[in-house]
């Protein structure tokens, strides 16, 4: 007797959404209002249960139904939250940072909001795959292309809180020592008529901005670094697999199209990082264009065209 996941689709969802909502809130709050470690420690257990869970539902219904969770809108969206969690995860641990959980988790409840409030409920079942997707090629193409939206996304939401965070004014933000003395004389210039205690405070707040600046500006870099290869990979493996179904390799479907312009944005990112030397506003703004652009290729084409990819995704 096979196990009929459809007839708990609400509990899962809304059990997952709760958890969202509520470690967002926990983290809001930590970071906020400068809490002890309790509600921080806290949220960091309820987000990893919150990723257990996701992970194992999705593998509870590649298991019940013997395909990869990949075969439609609502399944790719769970897929991208799972892997957004799991980055998060990583991330977090290795930077220690509370902005983390903060930056990610109102974004995957806009992802669970609109999957589970805007998709149809048929849309939410799993249902065999379209003959167009029993291909081997299903699981690298799309995990890949997914794997890379995940990566890319969180890349730039590192670059739109540097674009968001306020910064000196007529400073150029490098890494060298002698720039980082010339801000701290700046504010000792504009802070010559408050007292010794307030002026140590001041600049402390400065170095922290400035720190914190130049960490977002490391993250952003890091992860798209590590998205692009993947996207990369995503691309061209389904090159091959358009060619094997469709006998052309590129056909310049609208997917393909945003496909293109989402890699050539990032390779613009990179290329201008790695050649050129640019660092802070410069790339953050091409990272933050990279925010809009995935989404574009990932859920727009979906909407505003019809092509070869319009399949499994919306009618």
């Amino acid at each position: 007797m096979i196990f009929n996941l459809n007839e708990y689709q609400n509990f899962f969802s809304n059990t997952l959404f709760l958890s969202f909502l509520i470690t967002m809130c926990l983290y809001w709050i930590s970071l906020i209002f400068n809490t002890n470690n309790f509600i921080y420690q806290f949220a960091k257990i309820i987000g990893l249960f919150s990723t257990i869970t996701l992970f194992l539902y999705l593998s509870l219904r590649w298991y019940t139904y013997k395909f990869f969770p990949l075969s439609n809108l609502y399944e790719s969206l769970m897929f991208l939250t799972c892997l957004l969690l799991i980055l998060y995860k990583i991330i977090e641990n290795k930077t220690k940072s509370k902005i983390i959980g903060s930056l990610i988790l109102p974004l995957i409840l806009l992802i669970q909001g609109f999957a589970n409030l805007s998709l149809p409920i048929v849309m939410q079942k799993s249902t065999p795959l379209v003959p167009a997707l029993q291909s081997n090629w299903l699981m690298l193409h799309v995990s890949m292309m997914i794997l890379s939206y995940a990566t890319l996304l969180f890349g730039s939401l590192f670059s739109l809180l540097y674009l968001a965070l306020p910064k000196e004014n007529n400073i150029k933000k490098t890494n060298s020592e002698s720039e980082f003395q010339a801000k701290n004389y700046l504010i000792q210039v504009n802070a010559s008529n408050l007292s010794f205690e307030q002026f140590s405070n001041l600049t402390k707040i400065k170095s922290t901005r400035i720190k914190l600046l130049e960490s977002l500006d490391n993250w952003s870099y890091r992860t798209i670094g590590l998205g692009f290869p993947f996207l990369t990979i995503g691309i061209v493996s389904g090159a091959v697999w358009a060619n094997e179904a469709w006998g052309t390799y590129w056909s310049w479907d609208p997917k393909e199209t945003w496909a293109l312009i989402t890699w050539l944005i990032f390779a613009a990112y990179l290329h201008a990082r790695l050649t050129k030397g640019w660092t802070g506003k410069k790339t953050a703004i091409l990272g933050a264009l990279g925010f809009f652009v995935v989404w574009i290729c990932y859920l727009g084409v979906n909407f505003l065209g019809k092509g070869l990819h319009s399949y499994g995704w919306l009618s």
